[in-house]
């Protein structure tokens, strides 16, 4: 059905806007929220001047928005719930804006300021009925119509219901819509909470086992360097007793070339003895020192294979593939025992250590061999 121009206000109902009016009360100024309104952790709405005085005046040390010094946020504590919420260095600032809750006020106002006097609202006229007000519903074709319609009109076989009565059945169907509207954000706004909460609580938990694991690998890193240093001694150890031993050999044997040589040289000298009885004075004696000189004992020298170091060999194999199959397990117990699990992980890693250290390198340390080989 087509009406004629005129349009009656939609804020007749003035029970369900004192109902949605008690929804935009703000609990600190008891006023209508003031844009920007903030909403808490805990869901509640304030109006961010109100918030941010109570915040001032629970928290004077905290700089005011604008200052040059750095803040470090300060507590809130909810005016409706008394839930305490740690604030960031932006203080209210840094909480978020419940736009549904402007909008809602916006359309408030709107409504509010519309006449509501019904004397000197507009009416819908019936277009078949010129003379005749819109002042019933159809409930059967579901649109408003006029009493002539009903009684002599196309609406004369449907069922019907006075306008106000529909008229109010629908405000309060709207109002509730508008109130599950703003429970739904609530509701959404908290699991958005929660969430970030999660979020932030992922990224603690993975910085503290980064850390964690981190203290694990440099603790095994300090175990195979004080193994490693150990090892490099006793091969420093067993080389200078090597280089000694050998050393000391070459000085002996250099002694006795040196003596062997001077003899030779004054076997030479006599040699050119021209004179007889001279000669034989001096070569008998000659040939008994060259005589106990090749009778003295052999000097002596390092066996085959004396140079070797090989066994200085470390066997890994085994520790490298234990050392890959180093993986994550799950704790046994919940976070309340976190302190008493790490101490007998650090125990359980020392154990771990020590056995790498004694199924590590399998040594036989050779000791010099002094004893005499072939002759010089």
């Amino acid at each position: 059905m087509n009406f004629a121009v005129g349009f009656k206000s939609l804020g007749g109902d003035t029970q369900t806007m004192d109902n949605l009016e008690k929804q935009l009360i703000c609990p600190i100024c008891l006023e209508m929220f003031t844009k920007p309104v903030v909403i808490l952790p805990c869901q509640h709405n304030l109006c961010r001047k109100c918030a941010n005085d109570i915040f001032q005046a629970s928290n004077p040390l905290w700089q005011s928005r604008g200052s040059s010094t750095v803040s470090s946020g300060g507590r809130f504590r909810c005016p409706s719930c008394r839930h305490e919420v740690v604030l960031d260095r932006h203080g209210v600032y840094g909480l978020q804006r419940n736009l549904l809750v402007e909008n809602i006020i916006d359309i408030y106002k709107q409504e509010s300021s519309r006449p509501l006097n019904t004397k000197t609202e507009q009416h819908l006229m019936c277009d078949e009925h010129e003379d005749e007000k819109i002042n019933i519903y159809c409930l059967t074709c579901e649109t408003p119509t006029c009493s002539m319609c009903k009684v002599f009109g196309a609406h004369k076989d449907c069922e019907v219901a006075p306008l106000s009565s529909i008229y109010k059945r629908q405000k309060s169907d709207l109002s509730d819509g508008i109130a599950m509207l703003v429970a739904g954000n609530d509701r959404i706004q908290a699991i958005i909470t929660q969430m970030e909460e999660i979020c932030k609580s992922i990224e603690d938990n993975s910085r503290r086992q980064k850390q964690h694991l981190s203290q694990r690998f440099d603790s095994l890193y300090n175990i195979l360097e004080e193994r490693k240093k150990e090892l490099l001694q006793n091969i420093a150890r067993e080389q200078e007793e090597k280089l000694q031993y050998v050393r000391g050999l070459i000085r002996q044997h250099g002694d006795h070339l040196e003596v062997t040589s001077k003899l030779v040289e004054t076997a030479i000298q006599s040699m050119d003895e021209p004179q007889m009885a001279q000669f034989l004075q001096q070569g008998k004696e000659l040939i008994k020192k060259i005589t106990d000189m090749s009778k003295v004992s052999t000097i002596d020298r390092p066996d085959p294979g004396y140079e070797t170091m090989d066994h200085f060999c470390v066997n890994v194999d085994h520790v490298s593939e234990m050392l890959r199959t180093i993986d994550f397990h799950l704790a046994a117990q919940g976070d309340e025992d976190d302190d008493i699990f790490d101490t007998e992980e650090v125990e359980a890693e020392e154990e771990r250590s020590e056995s790498i250290e004694d199924a590590g390198p399998r040594l036989k340390t050779a000791t010099p061999q002094h004893g005499g080989g072939g002759g010089v």
